[in-house]
């Protein structure tokens, strides 16, 4: 993967406590931001990764930083391992012992997702290391009952004029919370209200992703095929060219080490370098078949134009080949043949 700055919004409201994710939904979140955290400081030595929660404790209840982007994986998983579940189940809650506070306590949700999204891009903003590209993986479980659409809208198109990528993982919720990410995601991609529009064309120009993890899957399982650890950088270009060259190199457009045969080189050089060399081998000898293979054609069809061009029998004949593939006999007439021939040409150059 290119260098990259990453921050890991991590939902840690009361309603992580549910179980429909093994063994519950924060427990199956810290997994798979261990699992991201990893993948994103190992692809790159100086590619840094932090952490925010989307809920807190103080007064205000907002998005707390947990670690600014660093490269330290001992920071991150500290960091990780350290997310509290400290948010109310609805707004309300906090505010119900008031006076006044039944009417408008339910407006806003456990999480604010579009408030978390800002604080993160702002914390990307002031990385150390300014080189690369910046994204956010957000996880959300809980319920965005009041999230509106036009905020996710403005968050989106927001982060794609910093140029902040963003990749969305839905744990639960997600007949609720699909249409309302999708959105953001979609405003993020530039593709908000287009997206019909844009057929396969808009979408292999996708950098933005929404991934939705069904209920008792366990998330790190479903990322690991996705395009949240994929990346969409070289990745799929390398893949492309793979498969206009060979015919195999099609198929590992989806792999993030598709050119040493799906193995980090990080982790095994010899064997990844012994694969690629293995791939490059097979490639070059089905160039070399197919050369050989267009040769044979080649020269089965000059056989015959060669039996049509001496059919004549007789005297030399000069024999013209359009650009349709036509065969035309020039010469062998004399005086008002020829300019007849001559015509016929003409009328198949401009055909």
């Amino acid at each position: 993967m290119p260098l990259e700055s990453c921050m890991i919004l991590l939902d840690n409201s009361e309603y992580m406590r549910n179980g429909d994710y093994v063994p519950t939904r924060l427990d199956a979140q810290s997994d798979a931001a261990n699992l991201i955290a990893n993948a994103k400081t190992q692809s790159n030595p100086e590619s840094t990764v932090g952490v925010l929660a989307m809920s807190s404790s103080g007064p205000s209840s907002g998005a707390e930083l947990l670690a600014s982007p660093t490269d330290d994986l001992g920071k991150i998983l500290t960091a990780l391992h350290r997310v509290p579940l400290c948010g109310e189940m609805t707004a309300g809650v906090r505010g119900g012992g008031g006076g006044g506070g039944g009417g408008g306590a339910k407006d806003r949700d456990a999480v604010d997702v579009a408030a978390s999204v800002q604080v993160a891009a702002l914390a990307l903003k002031h990385r150390r290391n300014k080189n690369g590209a910046q994204r956010i993986v957000l996880f959300v479980g809980s319920p965005l009952d009041r999230a509106e659409k036009r905020a996710m809208i403005k968050a989106g198109k927001q982060l794609k004029k910093n140029n902040v990528r963003i990749d969305v993982v839905l744990l639960g919720e997600l007949e609720g919370n699909e249409p309302k990410l999708r959105e953001l995601v979609d405003a993020a991609n530039g593709t908000s209200g287009a997206s019909a529009e844009g057929g396969e064309g808009g979408a292999s120009e996708r950098t933005c992703h929404l991934v939705t993890i069904p209920a008792g899957v366990l998330p790190s399982d479903v990322l690991v095929t996705s395009p949240v650890l994929r990346g969409d950088g070289a990745v799929p270009a390398a893949g492309a060219g793979a498969g206009a060259g060979g015919g195999g190199g099609g198929e590992g457009g989806g792999d993030g080490f598709a050119e040493y045969g799906g193995i980090d080189p990080n982790m095994d050089p010899e064997l990844a370098m012994a694969l690629r060399v293995s791939m490059e081998e097979e490639r070059a000898r089905q160039e070399r078949a197919a050369a050989a293979q267009r040769e044979a054609g080649g020269g089965e069809g000059g056989g015959e134009g060669a039996a049509a061009a001496g059919g004549g029998g007789g005297d030399p004949m000069d024999v013209a080949v359009s650009s349709s593939g036509d065969v035309a006999e020039v010469g062998g007439g004399g005086g008002a043949d020829e300019m007849n021939d001559e015509d016929a040409l003409l009328q198949q150059a401009l055909a």
